[in-house]
């Protein structure tokens, strides 16, 4: 027996999910999300820790530690679990995180996965991303939908996975796993090669970089089935994550793969049990002829709405399922109220539902954080604290969504967001408010999406004419000239 399983033991038997070992620190367990030192313990100095990781990791991944500084791989507790292990050094000298995967994959019931992914793992072809925050779930979810392929279809699956994580018996299914580093150089190499495997399910642990993303999209458009993993928060900003990844002059391109071949996307996150424990909640993006019509046209800021109106065909919002996990007393409201994207949203759902939500410790957080790090408030923080008070707060979304896409520190920018603001303005002022259509085409132009800002800029230039706001109408004429010139706004007061 190996030192290290006795701590792996102590791990399991504490239901921790991870374990963190480091040079000068006692060992350290992550128990439903919470950090907890194991008290009462030496701590491990870099010589001893290191005699301990040496035992059990191969020899392979000793070696890249040396070369990389770091290194990946599985390691098994036979007959309890398997373990994924990443061993690196800091300034403290070597150090381990393992995180545990049960031996057995949890069914769709055991981990509250909604009936809309359900449907997802009955497609012939197209590509499901799943995507959210490291450590929320997503080699999980993505397990339970392999193991449910694989009990229900007479299909061949290729996994691609670095490491591999849950190990699938073949049943209807013949299932090959391929390890990155093991089996194969890379996730792109392995994807390339898949297409000559005879598969008709790829899943791929990680799309990392643009290569490995252009020939999962392939691979989708040639009539295969694909499962990715990203890490972005929510299904809508998922799109745009991919289409960003590519040059610009390949964006429009990439644009109509996606809205022929992206059949769905599932954002989720982890959340305190009130019982003990944790559960996953998931917004869930179902790719229907409109919504592809908007990733056709570029209109990726109108898809939380699709969203919102969707639910007949399986959609759901991040709001929607944690009000959902609240009603049925799974979790707390200020739980929820943590978890969530639009907090405001949520906010107005629980007052419609007369819940209760207790922001006093919430709040005392935000009132700790500014008084730590006030020097180094944003810009917009002024602007979301008015927004906080009252979402339909019109002077606060515009200065918002100026200082997101026009700002000259970078640090201050982020389109995606101003995009995600810029939707909620227009839902309030509607399509004859000029300056709420010059704000969105200056979110796409700090995107690159300058084809899209020069359009958005083109009818706010219309708005404004027959406005007769003439000053405006000459201000928006200079953004086009910037626009077609690839030039974002900067400083510039919309």
């Amino acid at each position: 027996m190996k030192r290290i399983d006795q701590y792996l033991e102590e791990m399991l038997a504490k239901g921790a999910s991870d374990i963190h070992l480091s040079s000068n620190h006692q060992p350290c367990f992550r128990v439903d999300g919470e950090m907890q030192f194991q008290r009462g313990t030496e701590k491990f100095t870099q010589e001893e820790l290191r005699e301990l990781i040496i035992e059990f990791a191969p020899e392979r991944n000793i070696q890249e530690l040396d070369e990389r500084w770091d290194t990946d791989f599985a390691y098994e507790l036979p007959g309890a679990a398997r373990f994924r292990v990443n061993i690196f050094l800091d300034h403290e000298g070597i150090g381990c995180v393992m995180r545990q995967i049960p031996s057995r994959i949890p069914t769709f019931e055991e981990l509250n996965i909604p009936e809309g992914i359900r449907s997802f793992c009955f497609l012939n072809k197209g590509l499901v991303i799943v995507t959210g925050p490291t450590g929320s779930g997503k080699s999980t979810t993505l397990a339970a939908m392999v193991d449910l392929i694989n009990r229900t279809r007479r299909q061949h699956i290729i996994t691609i996975e670095d490491p591999v994580e849950f190990k699938h018996r073949s049943m209807g299914c013949l299932v090959n796993q391929r390890e990155v580093h093991v089996h194969t150089k890379s996730f792109a190499n392995a994807l390339r090669a898949a297409l000559r495997e005879d598969p008709d399910i790829v899943l791929v642990g990680e799309m990392r970089d643009l290569e490995t993303m252009e020939i999962a999209i392939e691979t989708a458009e040639t009539g295969h089935l694909v499962f990715g993993t990203l890490h972005t928060n929510t299904a809508a900003t998922t799109v745009d994550r991919i289409i960003d990844k590519f040059p610009a002059d390949r964006q429009n391109q990439i644009r109509t793969m996606l809205a022929d071949s992206l059949k769905g996307v599932i954002a989720q996150t982890l959340c305190k049990r009130i019982a003990g424990g944790r559960i996953a909640s998931a917004e869930i993006l179902v790719v229907t002829p409109a919504v592809a019509a908007n990733i056709r046209e570029g209109k990726t800021h109108q898809i939380p709405s699709l969203m919102q109106t969707g639910r007949s065909v399986g959609m759901c919002t991040f709001a929607d399922d944690l009000l959902s996990l609240v009603k049925r007393g799974i979790i707390t409201p200020e739980e929820a109220y943590r978890n969530a994207i639009d907090k405001p949203y949520l906010q107005k759902k629980f007052k419609e539902e007369g819940i209760e939500l207790d922001l006093t410790h919430v709040a005392l957080d935000d009132v700790e954080f500014d008084l730590e790090e006030k020097e180094s408030s944003t810009k917009g923080e002024k602007a979301r604290k008015k927004l906080h008070v009252n979402p339909r707060d019109t002077a606060a979304l515009r200065e918002l969504i100026l200082i997101l896409a026009t700002d000259e520190n970078p640090d201050e920018r982020n389109g995606h967001e101003a995009l995600e603001y810029a939707q909620k303005l227009l839902d309030i002022t509607g399509q004859n408010d000029a300056l709420t259509l010059v704000l969105i085409s200056a979110a796409y132009a700090e995107l690159q999406h300058f084809t899209e800002a020069a359009e958005w800029a083109k009818k706010a230039l219309r708005v404004a004419k027959a406005n007769k706001q003439k000053d405006l109408a000459v201000r928006i004429q200079r953004y086009i000239n910037l626009y077609r010139r690839s030039i974002p706004l900067r400083g510039e007061a919309a």
